[in-house]
């Protein structure tokens, strides 16, 4: 699988213990698309640049992170293609790959700790998407981005 991940300067520090996490799965490849440093940038900045990679298929899935979780996932589901989930526990994580095929989770670097954190991206990583009437779901979410 691989997964692309970013966050403003609000949630640097998450970002590195995910990183951690996600290292703990062998056929996991992570990509960082910044930010590096705790000098203030625009989260919809990174919001475009990790669901550019899900959306374009270069990416399995994307992790989003800034200060609340709430600004990035808001950003991300503005691009095509994307199902962002902004979530703060493990139950929302696996619910959201299961019924809702999330492929951006959305995390909060000033709200969550580190290993609630790592137990909701483990969550979100290992579960698949039932399909099945879910999928009729997720197609109608989808049909909305229609124009």
């Amino acid at each position: 699988m691989k997964i692309t991940i970013g966050s403003d300067h609000g949630a640097v520090q998450l970002k590195e213990e995910i990183k951690m996490v996600l290292k703990e799965y062998g056929d996991i490849k992570v990509t960082d698309v910044g930010t590096f440093g705790t000098e203030s940038v625009d989260y919809p900045d990174i919001a475009e640049k990790v669901c550019a990679d899900v959306a374009s298929g270069k990416a399995d899935r994307g992790i989003a992170l800034c200060g609340t979780g709430i600004g990035i996932s808001i950003a991300c589901n503005k691009i095509k293609g994307i199902r962002c989930a902004l979530c703060n526990d493990v139950y929302s994580a696996k619910m959201s790959r299961h019924h809702n095929d999330a492929n951006v989770l959305a995390m909060g670097g000033r709200v969550l700790g580190f290993g609630p954190a790592g137990e909701i991206v483990r969550a979100w990583v290992e579960t698949e998407f039932d399909g099945g009437r879910h999928a009729r779901r997720v197609g109608k979410i989808m049909a909305l981005e229609q124009d």
